[in-house]
């Protein structure tokens, strides 16, 4: 399927693994200028040099979205190279397994660097994107949320955070403004991902039958989700296909979710 974004500019943070890189090349296979942000130099140099593979511009960027001076660093270099932005994937995130199993034997300041690192740093990407996609008459905002921001589980500063994200969403797509310049918002509620380096990885080699447990008693398929999984939905919803998607929460989870 021709997705017809031959030729746009994109930002895709956390892009350096998982499913942010994951989502940076699915652009890049559609003929997307794909820019990525990651806190680690040398992982974000090595998805530059797999997005430039597709014969593509790329642009990485080392930055901490928990430091305010590091996102405006990040949309000025952006700026400065390419003079737009088309598609912004509010990708990093994360926090779901911070703090401790009871709210009163977690520390507050837990509560707002979750809420930052998700909410806060897509906040200030959109509100830096929508006035390039207002001007240009079309963008796409897409963001990965998580099933924990559509139903109750998991951690309650990971909820929260991801909750407003996708109400974000939600109601910025109901905007006529936004809808009637040719942008769309969107959120993507992931379940489990296996991603290399992270808790899932973690429990599948200390204890593998236990995994495994879980695995069959949570997971329809089976399996947890991979992130290619997440970034094929992803690209879809950036694309000419998916104009009429907006303000949608959309579970990429394998039937794991019980919301409707």
């Amino acid at each position: 399927m021709n997705l017809e974004i031959k030729g746009k500019y994109a930002l895709v943070t956390g892009g350096s693994h998982g499913i942010g890189r994951a989502v940076a090349l699915a652009l890049a296979g559609e003929g997307v200028n794909v820019a990525i942000c990651a806190r680690k130099p040398d992982a974000v140099q090595k998805v530059v040099g797999e997005i430039e593979n597709f014969g593509v511009k790329a642009l990485g960027i080392s930055a901490d979205v928990a430091v305010s001076a590091d996102i405006k660093r990040v949309m000025d270099t952006i700026i400065s190279k390419w003079g737009t932005v088309h598609i912004l994937i509010n990708n990093v995130g994360g926090g779901g397994r911070w703090g401790q199993p009871l709210v009163e034997n977690t520390e507050e300041k837990v509560w707002f660097e979750v809420f930052e690192k998700n909410a806060g740093a897509a906040i200030r990407f959109t509100n830096w994107a929508i006035p390039f996609m207002r001007r240009q008459k079309w963008g796409r905002v897409v963001t990965i949320t998580s099933i924990y921001g559509r139903e109750g589980g998991g951690r309650p500063w990971f909820n929260a955070a991801k909750a407003y994200e996708t109400s974000m969403m939600k109601t910025l797509g109901m905007m006529k403004e936004y809808a009637r310049d040719g942008i769309t918002f969107n959120s993507v509620a992931t379940g489990g991902v296996m991603i290399p380096d992270t808790g899932w990885e973690k429990e599948a080699k200390e204890n593998p039958e236990k995994f495994k447990e879980t695995m069959d008693r949570e997971y329809p398929l089976g399996r947890l989700g991979t992130p290619e999984e997440v970034a094929s939905v992803v690209a879809f919803l950036c694309s000419e296909k998916a104009s009429l998607v907006n303000g949608a929460s959309i579970a990429v989870d394998g039937g794991q979710g019980r919301s409707f």
